[in-house]
């Protein structure tokens, strides 16, 4: 990577010798993005940074038109955590800690038997059909998320997989390896790209660019760039959407929260600031229609 180089980036590669294919997520803008949006404690902001990193790892691994989540939800410390990248390659992520909860912490084996962690990959349909939706759980039985995607993998794909996620204040950066289905390749390839990533820390994966960090691991087995795509912030929030979350409530309670808002049901998108205000000639406007005449109806903003 030459010092002018994009750093938000996702690049995808292959290492022909070993038949491992890969991919590398470096967020600098986007991550700073995110994250000045709250204050989090230093553990949840670490763990919402990879989860970031994850989500864009694995749109360069798995086809994603529409958009892959991983959504986290629990009744400790940490309430919920949601990153997401898109096909198009914009991000978006957020986190939620309970008042007067330690959150110093988080132990991913210690987050309650009620916790949840979900991959969920949506696609929009083909030819004006409704949308595929997918989704995974991933076992909370990992010292670190990288492990608990890393055993995700190995177990629903039934292929080696290592991937090693990092998070400063600065930066988030993920790399992944996957030996290539269908194929023996080389018998000691997987083993020698395992060993070689082993080597890898969270500080040199941080700080190191894309190129010069595969070339110092994986020059000798014929590391390929096969291609990548910027990466950026951006939210899917927009008038139209919470438009078509009003029409779901229904007349009765949107009109209910205008009486005890002033006559205004306002909006706000929590991950990028945007308000939205509807005034009572807006609700009249919108129920007035034919109910989905004009407006898709999510059941929440997103």
């Amino acid at each position: 990577m030459t010092h002018d180089a994009p750093t938000d980036h996702l690049t995808r590669f292959l290492l022909e010798q070993a038949s491992v294919r890969g991919v590398h997520v470096r967020l600098d803008a986007t991550w700073q993005q995110i994250r000045a949006r709250a204050d989090y404690p230093a553990a949840v902001a670490d763990l919402l940074g990879q989860a970031i990193a994850a989500s864009a790892l694995f749109t360069g691994h798995t086809k994603v038109d529409g958009r892959l989540s991983i959504q986290f939800r629990g009744s400790g410390a940490l309430r919920t955590l949601f990153a997401e990248c898109t096909g198009a390659g914009t991000l978006r992520g957020i986190a939620t800690v309970a008042d007067g909860q330690d959150a110093d912490a988080v132990d991913l084996r210690a987050l309650g038997s009620d916790a949840l962690l979900a991959i969920t990959i949506e696609n929009p349909g083909a030819r004006g059909q409704e949308q595929t939706r997918y989704q995974s759980l991933v076992a909370l039985d990992a010292d670190t998320l990288s492990q608990a995607f890393e055993g995700y993998f190995v177990q629903s794909e039934q292929l080696p997989t290592r991937l090693l996620l990092a998070a400063d204040g600065e930066r988030v950066a993920g790399l992944m390896l996957q030996k290539l289905p269908g194929d023996e390749g080389d018998a000691h390839g997987w083993q020698h790209a395992s060993v070689l990533f082993d080597t890898l820390g969270a500080t040199e994966l941080l700080q190191t660019p894309a190129d010069l960090l595969l070339h110092r691991l994986f020059h000798q087995d014929g590391v390929q760039v096969l291609g990548g795509k910027p990466l950026r912030f951006g939210c899917s929030c927009s008038r139209e959407r919470v438009t078509g979350m009003l029409e779901s409530l229904g007349e009765a309670e949107a009109r209910a929260a205008a009486a005890a808002n002033a006559g205004n049901v306002d909006v706000h998108c929590e991950f990028c600031g945007q308000s939205y205000r509807f005034d009572g000639a807006d609700l009249d406007t919108l129920f007035a229609a034919p109910p989905g005449s004009a407006h898709g109806a999510p059941d929440r903003l997103q």
